[in-house]
């Protein structure tokens, strides 16, 4: 077996290890509301004397050793660790695909895909060693596990070494820092998205009420969500200035110019001027809330179109950054 073809192996296996550990949040998710209203059932119980009718009881609150300890959310801790292993498949699949092409893991599409995924799983993971963002994982497994599959089956290509305009420093500096800010933005277009639909559910949404959306309940505050998502949104945007910079300094010694309204270019800076508008009018405007989230949503829209409509769809400089 060569080594390309045993990096695509692992990949495979990370996309696979992330739905099951996509199906373990989900679970969690859905079992977390149960397990705390029987909880609640048994504490009511505990204070409840033997023989005696609850409706003539008076609600009291039992004493602190009389409630049930908190169950162990076995499902999340599944989740937790089938991340971690796949997020080490991908990893070792990336060095490989380095290692079989024999230069820097991320000069097409299907490089892109892989090493933007692993990026967003290690912005999940560490957060959650800070503090317990194990609501995210069902969310954010999903996404990675759709785009594995959907770079395997419809961006891949052979590993082999790139054209000389793709010969320089620039492609580790400039593509990585690209991947590493989109790997951000995805989880925080994530927070926005719960943050979005846990406002609706708060808001009384027709839609959002119905019991199938009870999991909600579950996710933090609207605004614990909306300030996790901007605290990743500006280091995201941070490091997007500098893949504008670093693509204009690029350019200028590659073609002799720094700007030359290529598509990739254009939708790079749409990129930067609504993440940049999302900042301003969130600390300087106040906007707060859905008109902070939507921001955030159709910015995440415009990375995805930047990566995958520019790509396919229009013609440029940069298309050979495209699929082959």
């Amino acid at each position: 077996m060569e080594i390309a073809e045993l990096s695509d192996l692992l990949v495979w296996a990370a996309a696979t290890t992330f739905a099951i550990a996509m199906i373990a949040f989900a679970i969690d998710l859905g079992r977390r509301g149960d397990e705390r209203i029987e909880a609640r059932s048994e504490a009511r119980a505990a204070v409840v004397p033997a023989g005696a009718d609850a409706g003539t009881v008076p609600d009291e609150a039992p004493a602190a050793g009389d409630v049930p300890a908190a169950p162990r959310r076995r499902a999340a801790g599944i989740g937790v660790s089938t991340s971690w292993l796949g997020t080490g498949l991908l990893l070792l699949g990336i060095v490989l695909r380095g290692v079989a092409a024999g230069r820097t893991p991320w000069a097409n599409m299907y490089e892109f895909t892989l090493v933007g995924s692993f990026i967003a799983m290690v912005v999940f993971l560490v957060l959650n060693l800070r503090r317990d963002v194990r609501f995210l994982g069902a969310f954010v497994t999903g996404i990675v596990t759709l785009f594995l599959v959907v770079g395997l089956n419809s961006f891949h290509v052979a590993a082999t070494g790139v054209q000389p305009a793709l010969q320089n420093y620039w492609l580790v500096l400039h593509v990585g820092v690209a991947i590493a800010a989109t790997g951000i933005f995805t989880v925080s277009f994530v927070m926005s998205a719960l943050q979005l639909l846990r406002d609706g559910r708060d808001s009384g949404t027709p839609f959002l009420t119905r019991p199938g959306f009870r999991w909600l309940d579950r996710m933090p505050t609207p605004g614990t969500l909306e300030s996790m998502s901007f605290r990743l949104n500006a280091v995201g945007f941070v490091m997007w200035t500098f893949t504008i910079i670093g693509g204009a300094i690029w350019a200028e010694d590659a073609w002799g110019r720094y700007w030359g309204w290529d598509p990739k270019e254009v939708w790079s800076f749409v990129i930067w001027v609504v993440y940049a508008a999302y900042l301003h009018a969130r600390t300087t405007r106040g906007w707060s809330g859905r008109r902070a989230a939507w921001f955030v949503v159709v910015g995440y829209a415009c990375v995805l179109f930047n990566f995958t409509g520019v790509n396919l769809i229009f013609n440029g400089k940069h298309s050979y950054s495209g699929i082959s």
